[in-house]
């Protein structure tokens, strides 16, 4: 089964890129692919993963240990399962910053400090002895965030970190995400099903489904001219204040990537699907400068 088949797009330094799309549909695998951290069964055939122009398909286990944490660092979307319920959170903080600054433990403790206190966490020297379980979700997931920005990266992976919040706490992460962005001037990859958090804070989209990214644009684009059918759906199903009556959604269900369709992924769904669809996978297109689709429509 290709979880991840084909998916290619570029990250600027400073710029917010959102990967958007159902659940199963890749994003994840997608982001493990990236830190190198796919457990066997699963492995990457082929293509390359560029960083700053090294691939990191072809550096050696100890050498890519290095550059998680302190290159490319991940936020997962379950803090509470991310972070070891029997260490004080200021110990899986030093941790990180031990191992990639080369610091003595009580400096490092100190750096902890500030990242807690930059996390917007009270009391944070305090905090620094407190267990996992003593914090909301909401800290936790602050916490998870200071571990991922103790070592300065060039490139932030977040994996639906408002996943399971309030809708309160949701913003504050996310206004949070976007101060320490600006501050540091890292690049952020965010990964969500939420278009709304996709508006909000990030730069460009990718939407995938079944594996691949079907469409790519500036979020500006994405919103007022979507191309492919599938982000058309995704749009018509949002809900709207002046909106009245159902909800439009997207008939039938993605296809089975075990045994997938020959053609287009969407085909078997999309409303303007026509006899070509069915035979062989349309072209990432570029339709107009910066906005990318893969659909025949495009191809044409």
């Amino acid at each position: 089964m290709h979880a991840v088949d084909g998916v290619s797009f570029d990250i600027q330094h400073g710029e917010v890129v959102g990967l958007v799309g159902e659940t199963g549909c890749g994003k994840s695998c997608t982001a493990l692919s990236i830190m190198r951290l796919i457990q066997e069964p699963g492995r990457i055939l082929d293509g390359e993963i560029l960083l700053e122009g090294k691939d990191l398909l072809k550096t050696g286990e100890q050498e890519m240990r290095s550059v998680r944490g302190s290159k490319i660092a991940m936020i997962f979307q379950n803090p509470t399962s991310a972070l070891n319920p029997v260490f004080k959170v200021g110990d899986q903080i030093t941790e990180m910053i031990m191992l990639h600054k080369n610091l003595d433990k009580e400096k490092a403790r100190q750096e902890a400090e500030g990242w807690l206190k930059s996390t917007g966490i009270p009391s944070p020297r305090e905090r620094l002895s407190h267990y996992p379980h003593e914090f909301s979700v909401g800290m936790r997931q602050r916490i998870m965030i200071a571990i991922a920005l103790s070592c300065h990266p060039s490139l932030l992976i977040a994996d639906e970190p408002t996943t399971g919040l309030d809708v309160t706490t949701q913003a504050q992460i996310l206004d949070l995400l976007a101060a320490l962005k600006k501050e540091h001037e890292m690049s952020i990859m965010y990964i969500t099903h939420n278009l709304g958090v996709v508006a909000q804070l990030c730069d460009r989209v990718g939407v995938m489904y079944a594996g691949n990214i079907v469409e790519c644009a500036d979020v500006r684009t994405i919103f007022k001219k979507p191309f492919h059918p599938y982000t058309e759906g995704l749009l018509k199903a949002l809900p709207r204040r002046s909106m009245g009556g159902d909800l439009q959604e997207i008939r039938g269900t993605v296809p089975s990537l075990i045994n997938p369709p020959e053609g287009c992924m969407f085909s078997v769904r999309c409303e303007r699907t026509q006899e070509h669809c069915s035979h062989g996978r349309p072209t990432f297109t570029e339709v107009e400068p910066g906005h990318f689709v893969s659909c025949y429509s495009a191809s044409k």
